[in-house]
C-alpha cells in the first residue's frame, strides 16, 4: 500500500481482477433468427458460405471492354449487362458491352470504362482515355469476403454493423450464447416509485432507471424486482428469490455503514463477501461477493456512485460472463484542463467532464457539481476525467487522462 492509499480500501484494479477471476463465461447456446440476434454474443466462429461478391461485377456505370482491343477506334455496343440481368450470348471481337454498377462482368471482360469517358456515336463508343489497365473498375469474385473465411470471431457481440454483413452471406440463423440474467432492486425506506407523492424525508428511486438500461446495453437480460424496504426479512427473501432467477444479483443502497444497511449482513449469512469498500470516488461502498447460485454486486445508494460503479466495475464482469471476448475498456487520452478539479489523494476519482478538440488537441472542463448525489453532472458529461489515487487538486492548464464514454452511454 502506497503512502497516499486510503487504509482499508481496495484499489479498483485489484477489485476488478478479483471479480474477473471468479467469473466463468456462460456456455449455454441458442439458435436465433438473424433478425433477433442483435446484441447477442457468437458462440462459434462465423464462416462465410459464399464468396462476396459471388461473381466479378462492375464498380460503376460504363462499358465493359477487353483492353487488348482498345486501339483508339470506336467499339460497337454488342449488348447490355444490368444488375440481376447479365449479358448472355456470344461477345463478338472488337465490341464493348454496356454495363451498370453491380452488374456481372461478361466473360472475357478485364476492365470497365466509366461512361463519363465515353463518346457515343453511330460508329460505336469512342473512349477518351488512352491507358486502361486490366482490372480497372471490376470487383473480382471474393473481393470483399472469401468462401470459408472467418468473418466474425467467436465471442463477438453482434452490432448493427454486423447484421447486414451476415445477411449478405445468406445466413438466416446464428448460434449465440444466451444473455446473462441480472436481477436488481433498490433498497431503502426513503425511496418512492415514480408517480407517487413524496412525504417528508422521501426521494424518488432513480437508480433502477439508470441500472436497467446499463444492464441491457451491456448485453444482459434485466430483471427488475422493484424497491425493497429496510426490513431484514424482506431483504433476505428477495435475495433468495433473485439468486434463483438470475446469474447476477445487483442492489443499490444498503452497503454503507448506517444502522439500516442490512445488505452486507444478509450477504454474509447467505453467501460470502469478496470485498467491500474500494479506493474509488464516487462509489467507495461497493460490495462484491457470491451467493449460492449467483454472483452479487452491491452498488452504493447515491445515484452517481451507483451509475459509475456499474459502468466501471460491473460492465467488464458482465462482458466476461456473457462470453464477450472482444470487449475492451476505453483507452485513456491525455487532455489539457480548462477548469480546475478538486481532489484529495487516496482514491481514484472519476469526475465528470466535457471534452472538446482544439487545434487537434483534447481539452476538458468540469461539468460543475461533482457530488455523488448530483446526477445532472453525469447527464451533461461526455467523458470521465480519471484522476489517479495519489493525485491532489488539478489546476487549469495541467494534463489529465480522460476516458470517452463508450456506446453504452449513448
Amino acid at each position: 500500500m502506497g503512502c497516499c492509499d486510503a487504509p482499508g480500501l481496495m484499489p479498483i484494479e485489484d477489485a476488478l481482477n478479483k471479480m474477473l477471476s471468479l467469473v466463468s463465461p456462460i456456455d449455454d447456446t441458442v439458435e436465433l433468427p438473424l433478425s433477433d440476434a442483435l446484441g447477442y454474443v457468437l458462440a462459434d466462429n462465423l464462416l462465410s458460405p459464399i464468396n462476396v461478391p459471388p461473381f466479378a461485377n462492375s464498380a460503376m456505370d460504363g462499358y465493359a471492354v477487353r483492353t487488348a482491343e482498345l486501339n483508339g477506334q470506336p467499339l460497337p455496343v454488342a449488348g447490355k449487362s444490368f444488375a440481376g440481368t447479365p449479358f448472355r450470348g456470344e461477345w463478338p471481337a472488337n465490341t464493348c458491352i454496356r454495363i451498370m454498377t453491380g452488374a456481372q462482368a461478361p466473360e472475357g471482360a478485364d476492365a470497365v470504362i466509366m461512361q463519363e469517358l465515353a463518346q457515343v456515336s453511330e460508329q460505336g463508343v469512342l473512349f477518351t482515355v488512352s491507358d486502361v489497365k486490366p482490372g480497372a473498375n471490376i470487383r473480382p469474385i471474393g473481393d470483399d469476403i472469401l468462401q470459408g473465411q472467418v468473418v466474425l470471431a467467436k465471442g463477438t457481440r453482434l452490432t448493427p454493423r454486423d447484421i447486414p454483413m451476415i445477411a449478405s452471406l445468406g445466413i438466416a440463423t446464428v448460434t449465440v450464447l444466451r444473455k446473462p440474467k441480472v436481477a436488481f432492486f433498490s433498497t431503502g425506506d426513503e425511496l418512492k416509485p415514480l408517480g407517487s407523492e413524496l412525504e417528508a424525508g422521501q426521494i424518488y428511486d432513480s437508480n433502477r432507471y439508470g441500472i436497467k438500461p446499463l444492464i441491457e446495453h451491456f448485453g444482459c437480460e434485466a430483471i427488475d424486482l422493484g424497491i425493497i424496504p429496510d426490513c431484514p426479512d424482506k431483504l433476505k427473501a428477495t435475495f433468495e428469490e433473485a439468486q434463483e432467477l438470475a446469474d447476477v444479483v445487483m442492489t443499490s443502497g444498503g452497503v454503507s455503514v448506517g444502522e439500516a444497511d442490512y445488505t452486507k449482513d444478509i450477504l454474509e449469512e447467505l453467501g460470502e463477501i469478496g470485498f467491500w469498500k474500494l479506493a474509488i470516488k464516487p462509489g467507495k461502498p461497493f460490495a462484491f461477493g457470491q451467493l449460492p447460485n449467483a454472483l452479487f454486486c452491491g452498488l452504493p445508494g447515491n445515484p452517481v456512485s451507483a451509475f459509475i460503479t456499474c459502468y466501471i466495475l460491473v460492465q467488464p464482469m458482465l462482458a466476461k460472463l456473457a462470453g464477450h471476448t472482444e470487449w475492451r475498456p476505453q483507452p485513456s487520452i491525455p487532455a489539457t484542463t480548462r477548469s480546475a478539479f478538486k481532489k484529495q489523494p487516496g482514491r481514484t476519482d472519476f469526475q465528470r467532464g466535457i471534452y472538446t478538440i482544439e487545434n487537434g488537441q483534447f481539452v476538458v472542463e468540469s461539468t460543475g457539481n461533482q457530488s455523488s448525489g448530483a446526477f445532472r453532472s453525469m447527464s451533461l458529461a461526455n467523458c470521465f476525467v480519471v484522476l489517479e489515487r495519489e493525485r491532489g487538486r488539478v489546476e487549469v492548464g495541467e494534463t489529465v487522462n480522460i476516458e470517452l464514454f463508450n456506446s453504452t452511454l449513448y
